[in-house]
C-alpha cells in the first residue's frame, strides 16, 4: 500500500543513551524528589534535578519486564526527567511521529531481540535493528491523535481519582491524626477543647473515652492466595481473575490494571475474594521498597470484572471483621507503609523479602475511634470511593478500546479519514 513503508528503528529514531547517568539508592535519599527518575519498569523514585526535557519513549534494557512481555517495556515521557542505564531513550526524527511510534512499539513481539535468559538484555544495536512497517506523516499524526484522545480521557481520570484520593487522605489526618474530627456540636474536637488523655501503647494522646488494641483484633486472616493454571485442566475449572501484586498499583488507580485470567480447583472457591477483603503484597519489594503494599476490594471493584477475584501467593488475602473499620485500617496502614514501618518486619526466603504479616499485627497498636466517627468517616469515604471506581471502571473500558482499536489502525484495517 503506498502509505506504508518499511524501516529499521534506527532509520527513524535518535538514541541518547550515552546521556545516561544511574544514581544509587544513596546518592537519592537526601535529594528533593521533584523530577521522575525513570529505569526499566517506569518511575522508581524522584530526584531534585534532571537529564532530559521533552518527549522521549524509554525502552527497556533488561529486567523481568522483558521476560513476562506484558508491561511498561516501553513508556512515553513528556516533560522533565532523569533516566538510569536500565531504558534506552529514543526520540523521532523529523516527519515521524512521537506517540505514533510509542503505540506501535506497544504491538512488537520483542523477545527475537532479547538476548540471555536468566538476565534477559535488549541491546542497543538489536533495538536498532527492529524492522518495522509504518504509515506516511499525515496518517501517523490522525493515528496518534485517536489513540491519544483516548489516553488523555484516562489520564483525566486518573488526576481526579488522584485530587479525591489526597481529600481522603486530608480527612483522615484531620480526623484520626490531628483528632479534629467534629465534636457533638459540629466543631473540631481537640482544637475546641476535647479532653485528650495519655495513651501508654501509642505514646501519645488520644481523644477520651477511645481504646487501643492490636491491628490483629481488626482482622481475620484464613484465606490464602492461589495462581492455579493458565488453562482449565482436570478440577481446575474455577475461572477467576488474579491479582499479583504487580497489579496493586492498577487496584489503587495508579496504573493500568491488566490482571491474568486463571483457574483453579473448585474446592478452592473459599479464596475467592468478598467486599472489603484486603489485598496485601507480602513477598517481594526492593532494597528501596518495602513488602506491605495494600489494595482493598469493594462492590464496584468486584462489578469491574466478568470473573471472580482472588489474588496470588505473592499476596494475603484479609478479611474485616467490622467493615465499618475498612478506611481507618486502610489509611493507617498505608502511613505506616510511607513511613518505612514494614523494612522492620521482612525476613528472607531464597533471596526473596517476605513481610512477617502475623508478628506485625499481634504486636503492633491503633487506636479505636468513637463508633459514630467511624460511621461518620465510612460514609464519607464510601462515596469518594463510589466516585473513585466509576472513573476506573470507564478507564478499563477505555483502554479495551484503544487496545482493540490500536493493532487494526496500524494494519490499516480501520482507517482514519
Amino acid at each position: 500500500m503506498s502509505d506504508f513503508v518499511k524501516v529499521r528503528l534506527e532509520d527513524i529514531t535518535v538514541n541518547f543513551d550515552k546521556l545516561r547517568i544511574p544514581l544509587s539508592s544513596s546518592e537519592r535519599a537526601d535529594l528533593k524528589k521533584i523530577y521522575p527518575y525513570f529505569g526499566a519498569q517506569g518511575i522508581i523514585d524522584y530526584v531534585h534535578d534532571y537529564l532530559f526535557d521533552g518527549e522521549y519513549i524509554l525502552v527497556a534494557e533488561d529486567g523481568e519486564n522483558l521476560k513476562s512481555q506484558k508491561n511498561n517495556i516501553c513508556n512515553l515521557v513528556t516533560g522533565k526527567f532523569w533516566v538510569n542505564n536500565h531504558a534506552h531513550i529514543l526520540q523521532t526524527k523529523q516527519k515521524n511521529n512521537i506517540k505514533y511510534l510509542y503505540y506501535l512499539l506497544n504491538l512488537i513481539d520483542f523477545r527475537p531481540y532479547i538476548t540471555g535468559s536468566a538476565q534477559p538484555k535488549l541491546t542497543q544495536d538489536n533495538l536498532n535493528s527492529i524492522e518495522l512497517t509504518i504509515h506516511d506523516y499525515q496518517n501517523q499524526q490522525k493515528i496518534a491523535a485517536v489513540l491519544s484522545s483516548l489516553d488523555s480521557k484516562i489520564e483525566l481520570n486518573n488526576k481526579i481519582n488522584a485530587q479525591l484520593e489526597a481529600m481522603a487522605k486530608m480527612l483522615y489526618d484531620y480526623w484520626f491524626v490531628q483528632f479534629d474530627f467534629p465534636d457533638s456540636d459540629g466543631k473540631p474536637y481537640k482544637t475546641s477543647g476535647g479532653k485528650m488523655v495519655w495513651n501508654d501503647e501509642l505514646k501519645r494522646e488520644i481523644p477520651d473515652g477511645w481504646e487501643t488494641v492490636k491491628m490483629s483484633e481488626w482482622i481475620d486472616i484464613d484465606k490464602s492466595g492461589d495462581w492455579g493454571k493458565e488453562e482449565p485442566e482436570g478440577n481446575f475449572i474455577q475461572k477467576v481473575i488474579c491479582f499479583r501484586g504487580a497489579d496493586i498499583n492498577g487496584l489503587n488507580g495508579l496504573a493500568e490494571l491488566k490482571p491474568p485470567a486463571r483457574y483453579i480447583l473448585e474446592k478452592n472457591a473459599f479464596k475467592i475474594l468478598k467486599s472489603h477483603d484486603l489485598i496485601i503484597e507480602i513477598s517481594g519489594g526492593s532494597p528501596t521498597q518495602s513488602t506491605g503494599r495494600l489494595a482493598f476490594i469493594t462492590d464496584a471493584t468486584i462489578k469491574r470484572f466478568e470473573h471472580p477475584l482472588i489474588c496470588s501467593n505473592f499476596c494475603k488475602p484479609v478479611s474485616m471483621k467490622n467493615k465499618k473499620l475498612l478506611y481507618n485500617f486502610v489509611y493507617y496502614w498505608n502511613s505506616l507503609y510511607d513511613g518505612g514501618v514494614f523494612f522492620g518486619y521482612e525476613g528472607k526466603t531464597s533471596g526473596i523479602k517476605n513481610l512477617l504479616l502475623d508478628s506485625f499485627v499481634s504486636s503492633y497498636y491503633t487506636v479505636v475511634p468513637d463508633e459514630k466517627v467511624v460511621n461518620q468517616f465510612y460514609d464519607i469515604m464510601e462515596n469518594l470511593q463510589e466516585k473513585k471506581q466509576t472513573a476506573l471502571a470507564e478507564n478499563q473500558t477505555i483502554s479495551e478500546l484503544r487496545d482493540w482499536l490500536l493493532p487494526m489502525l496500524m494494519n490499516g484495517q480501520v482507517r482514519v479519514s
